[in-house]
């Protein structure tokens, strides 16, 4: 039985005013292990039972059934519940070695359907590192929600369209060398859409040449679709070059350029509804309101927006799938935009606006600077992985120099490092990106969590023993307990980084096993004591698993040997 439930219903048997949910929202983990496994306040309880806390907590322990616990003592205004260790111990290194891919799992999802939005890079434009952020947050919490039930619908929604790649084709024509093109397609893209940037701001007839083209393209024109199919084509092949690299794959790469066409229903939609306007030329919904922006639907030139696009996707999403959420993975600094979009959808009359929910990120640095693709100073988040995996390579080499798939562990450890590193902190957060911090195999670091998992892999080797059938699983000390009462606590970290949508939560509790495993390999004969080696080698084997199944939630891969 899981523990909280067993002593809610310890509880309940002299609270009976009480539900069971009730107990289980108020227990809570001491802090410090010697006061317990949990603790029960009984503030809550003085103004219906008239008495001080201290008392109330004293009368409910007289009359508690302690059976099942080690200890059950009073501190206070709260009850502290100590477990049975060898029991609960036994129970959760069962569960864990029984069915390891399968640990943690709550069915919080029940199988319904999540879209989610992220990466989404702009086509004809490399893939820098301003774009992990969005990729690897959005691929971790798709991950974390499939551990819970969930079936995530991935979406590559591909910046594909609007007045950019019409300055970009107006770069193109003025500047475009076919010769240089093949060379180096992407980069040489980026430096015509660079230069046309900066020169517009001496020759803002550029910026009209760029509207220029993208009605043309809007508009059917044979030369614009061209370079518009061009451009696409050789942009979503060097995306997967990347995407092979960090281990994502998407459902659907349909980007901005799939909506185009079914932006007529939104628009006659909103004519239909009243909502309309015109203004300066332009259409537009108001959103007074909701003390928001009004919506730019059609510009003053005739041709759509963003949010246009935005509005027919959401429809097309929510027939598609028939989602229950839809997630947007997207930069902070768009939050009022994606209040917009809520706010659109429920002038539409759409009761579902509100399962479009953003899920924002801070911006990342690159050693304390920021990255502009229209300035040019972007770094090709191929580049960083390369140098990553090279970094790694180097302390393998000095770390395990006989390592048989050296070349293939240290792909694992340098792409992981990267990813590790953007997952530790929680999305919100701006972070700045070193790289030789990050591929340490020390400190807060994937490579840490990684190492953490190979060694106690590697002990599993030398003991020779994998199955624990038939072992003694009772037989653990306080010194075990403190990692398996942790190891006990894994679905709660998977359900409250499924429900907060935040991966560091994940990150932050393998980095925790880690050290307490570390701790424990340090302090502990593990193999040497005959009478307890096969029961702490269990022990090793859950953490093992837990570490593995930790980072996999993370696209982080776990190699049995660093």
């Amino acid at each position: 039985m899981d523990e909280q439930l067993q002593i809610a219903q310890t509880l309940q048997a002299v609270l009976p005013d009480l539900t069971i949910d009730d107990i289980l929202n108020k227990l809570e983990r001491p802090k410090d292990s010697e006061h317990g496994d949990f603790a029960f306040p009984t503030f809550f309880l003085a103004k219906t039972l008239r008495k001080a806390p201290q008392m109330i907590a004293g009368d409910l322990i007289a009359q508690l059934d302690t059976t099942g616990y080690q200890k059950v003592e009073q501190a206070g205004p709260y009850i502290n519940f100590y477990m049975d260790q060898g029991q609960v111990g036994a129970n959760i290194l069962t569960e864990i070695l029984q069915d390891p891919a399968n640990y943690g799992r709550r069915n919080l999802g029940h199988n319904a359907h999540v879209t989610m939005d992220y990466s989404s890079p702009n086509i004809a434009k490399p893939m820098g590192m301003g774009h992990l952020r969005s990729t690897m947050i959005g691929e971790a919490i798709a991950r974390i929600l499939e551990k819970e039930y969930y079936q995530p619908v991935r979406i590559d929604y591909l910046g594909d369209w609007g007045t950019q790649f019409g300055k970009m084709m107006a770069a193109y024509k003025m500047w475009g060398d076919d010769d240089e093109i093949a060379k180096d397609p992407i980069n040489t893209l980026l430096s015509y859409y660079v230069r046309i940037s900066k020169e517009a701001e001496d020759h803002p007839e550029y910026d009209d040449l760029g509207r220029e083209w993208f009605a043309k393209l809007e508009n059917g024109d044979e030369e614009a679709r061209r370079l518009w199919k061009w451009f696409r084509e050789i942009s979503l092949e060097r995306f997967q070059r990347v995407y092979d690299m960090l281990g994502v794959d998407f459902d659907s790469y349909s980007g901005e350029a799939f909506m185009a066409p079914k932006m007529d229903e939104p628009i006659q939609l909103l004519k239909n509804k009243g909502i309309l306007k015109p203004s300066q030329g332009a259409q537009i919904v108001d959103l007074d309101k909701y003390d928001l922006p009004p919506l730019l639907i059609i510009k003053s030139n005739g041709t759509t927006t963003y949010i246009t696009r935005d509005i027919a996707a959401a429809l097309y999403r929510k027939r598609m799938y028939g989602h229950v959420k839809s997630l947007y993975v997207v930069g902070a600094e768009q939050e009022s935009y994606f209040k917009q979009l809520r706010a659109g959808l429920k002038e539409m009359g759409f009761n579902w606006y509100d399962q479009i929910e953003h899920i924002s990120f801070g911006l990342m640095s690159l050693n304390g600077k920021k990255m502009s693709t229209r300035k040019g100073n972007v770094v090709s988040l191929e580049d960083v992985l390369n140098d990553s995996i090279r970094l790694a390579r180097q302390q393998i080499a000095e770390k395990n120099p006989t390592l048989a798939n050296a070349d293939e562990v240290a792909k694992q450890v340098g792409v992981g490092a990267v990813i590790f590193h953007d997952l530790k902190n929680n999305r919100r957060n701006a972070i700045d990106f070193n790289l030789d911090e990050v591929v340490k195999f020390e400190g807060e670091t994937g490579p840490y969590v990684q190492y953490s998992r190979a060694r106690a892999e590697s002990l599993l080797r030398k003991g020779n023993k994998r199955d624990f059938s038939t072992t003694d699983l009772t037989q653990i000390g306080e010194a075990e307990w403190e990692i398996v009462s942790f190891m006990g606590q894994f679905a709660d970290a998977i359900e409250r980084a499924a429900k907060n949508y935040d991966p560091s939560v994940i990150a932050k509790y393998a980095l925790e096993l880690a050290k307490r495993f570390n701790r424990y390999y340090a302090h502990t004969r593990i193999l040497d004591d005959e009478a307890l080696r096969d029961t702490r080698l269990a022990v090793v084997q859950a953490v093992s698993h837990v570490l593995k199944y930790a980072l996999l939630m993370l696209d982080v891969q776990a190699p049995d040997e660093m």
